[in-house]
């Protein structure tokens, strides 16, 4: 026989096909890398270029972002640009012990210029012209009136809430006794022209009215200080009144007393 036969010829084996060989993947992360870096560099471009375009192509009435500030920021005013100012002195408030004394001074001058030009007026109508500005005395509390006659009493006719002193019209009227003006006016409901005076008696709120007064002739204002004896107005018939005389109420700790007895036992 030539040979073996075909059936009894041994095969030839195949070799193992083997997976081919991965490349390495940096060759791939590089171009991805690159487009990366270039979106974000055409991005900055992008920010930079288009705002300055739009600021180029923008119509003539539109703001800017400096305008808009300009517009909304407050002025600074630097020392080299203020002025000088000088500063009045007629309103100012004293500091000094000797400036509050002045004032006080000219305060308690002006006052007393004041009533005796209101007490001038009064005597140019025709009224007294020997008129005691202090009342004659002494003591804490005064008679409001020298020359006087009693007349209506507490609770006269049931609703009168003082006593009347009578007396010719023109007559001094004086302070009581110290105290602060709470009331001076030329029409107080039916007391016509009158004063009310708030006082700190022996430890106890009192408040003194006078009414009836002659028009023009207060010599005070509220809120002034006057002391014991001091004059204040002039006897009236003004208000609800159908003759001269003073009207005088006190109450203590705002409740209504008997004037009458009151001056009967404090007055000096």
């Amino acid at each position: 026989m030539l040979g073996k036969s075909a059936a009894t010829r041994p095969k030839k084996e195949k070799a193992p096909r083997t997976a081919p060989a991965r490349r390495p993947s940096g060759r791939k992360a590089r171009p991805v890398r690159s487009l990366v870096i270039l979106a974000m560099v055409g991005g900055l471009v992008a920010t930079v270029a288009l705002p300055a375009y739009g600021a180029w192509r923008a119509p003539a009435d539109a703001l800017t972002l400096q305008q808009v500030a300009a517009d909304d920021a407050q002025s600074l005013v630097v020392a080299s640009d203020s002025a000088n100012t000088e500063l009045a002195r007629d309103s100012y408030s004293a500091t000094t012990q000797a400036e509050i004394d002045q004032k006080k001074a000219e305060a308690a001058a002006a006052e007393a210029a004041a009533a005796r030009a209101r007490l001038s007026s009064s005597v140019s109508a025709g009224l007294p012209v020997n008129i005691a500005l202090v009342s004659p005395g002494t003591g804490e509390v005064r008679w409001p009136i020298l020359n006087f006659t009693l007349g209506r009493g507490l609770w006269d006719s049931g609703y009168h809430q003082g006593v009347d002193l009578l007396s010719s019209c023109g007559e001094p009227i004086y302070a009581t006794a110290a105290g602060i003006v709470s009331v001076s006016q030329e029409s107080y409901g039916g007391y016509g022209v009158a004063i009310s005076i708030d006082h700190v008696l022996g430890g106890q709120s009192v408040n003194s009215l006078y009414g009836h007064m002659t028009y023009g002739s207060r010599q005070v204002e509220a809120g002034q200080a006057v002391q014991a004896g001091q004059l204040i107005g002039l006897v009236g018939s003004t208000g609800s009144s159908t003759a001269c005389h003073v009207h005088f109420e006190i109450h203590i700790n705002g409740t209504v007393v008997d004037p009458w007895a009151w001056l009967q036992a404090n007055a000096g």
